[in-house]
């Protein structure tokens, strides 16, 4: 099947029967949360207090995929890959961490099917893991402001060890946790990073179409499948003892 880029409707463009998993880790910016919104006020009030100009959320939007301080470079810059200067970023960064601990959940919250789907993936006996880039100073009190960090039985933030994704070793961090073969895990995820980083593992990586992954079209990417949401993706999976 061919999508175009403004495709968000239906589910998976690959037909899959059900995969057998023990282990579900779910990515955190653009797949549990939509946190756009207060990333983006962040940003803008950083650029604010350095006397530059603001930038459209749609723009910010776009920077976001590879942890903080990746999104403070783009922002200063406006480009995917720039560096900034090294006395501007060093400036911004702290400045842009406040305004982001202040702000932390003021739009932000999950998507739809999201609380849905991890209910029916606790009911069905999945162990459940949360895996992101950002900072374990902004990963836990966002999960408790949302009410969902509770329902993940382990939570690897971006400091949480040497390497994030897109380097597998947070996922095989995971699988070990969990004592479970990689092929037996899934990641749920909305980026090249998600991608990436499960294929390096060996895990198997579902995708949402509605996260971020910087501005590219999630159906351009290696995938076993394109889930509308986590509910859906419930559907794709069967529980191995």
């Amino acid at each position: 099947m061919n999508h175009s880029s403004s495709s968000n409707t239906a589910s998976a463009d690959k037909t899959v029967s059900p995969i057998a998993i023990k282990v579900i880790m779910i990515d955190l910016d653009g797949t549990l949360l939509d946190t756009a919104e207060d990333l983006a006020l962040s940003a803008n009030l950083m650029l604010k207090d350095l006397g530059m100009p603001e930038q459209s959320t749609a723009t910010i939007r776009s920077y976001i995929g590879k942890g903080i301080q990746k999104l403070v470079k783009r922002t200063l810059t406006g480009q995917l890959d720039a560096e900034p200067d090294a006395a501007l970023f060093g400036k911004a960064l702290p400045i842009y961490e406040q305004h982001y601990a202040n702000n932390l959940s003021v739009n932000t919250r999950p998507y739809p099917g999201v609380v849905d789907g991890i209910q029916a993936l606790q009911q069905a006996g999945y162990r459940l893991a949360c895996i992101t880039n950002k900072a374990e100073a902004f990963t836990i009190p966002l999960l408790q402001a949302t009410g969902l960090f509770e329902k993940f039985e382990i939570v690897l933030s971006g400091d949480s060890l040497p390497k994030k994704k897109p380097d597998p070793m947070p996922l095989i961090h995971i699988c070990k946790h969990f004592d479970a073969q990689p092929h037996e895990v899934l990641l749920i995820g909305d980026s090249l990073n998600d991608a990436i980083a499960a294929k390096a593992a060996g895990c198997h990586v579902f995708c949402v179409p509605y996260g971020y992954n910087e501005g590219r079209d999630v159906y351009e990417l290696d995938c076993d499948a394109i889930v509308d949401t986590l509910l859906d993706a419930s559907k794709l999976v069967k529980r191995v003892a």
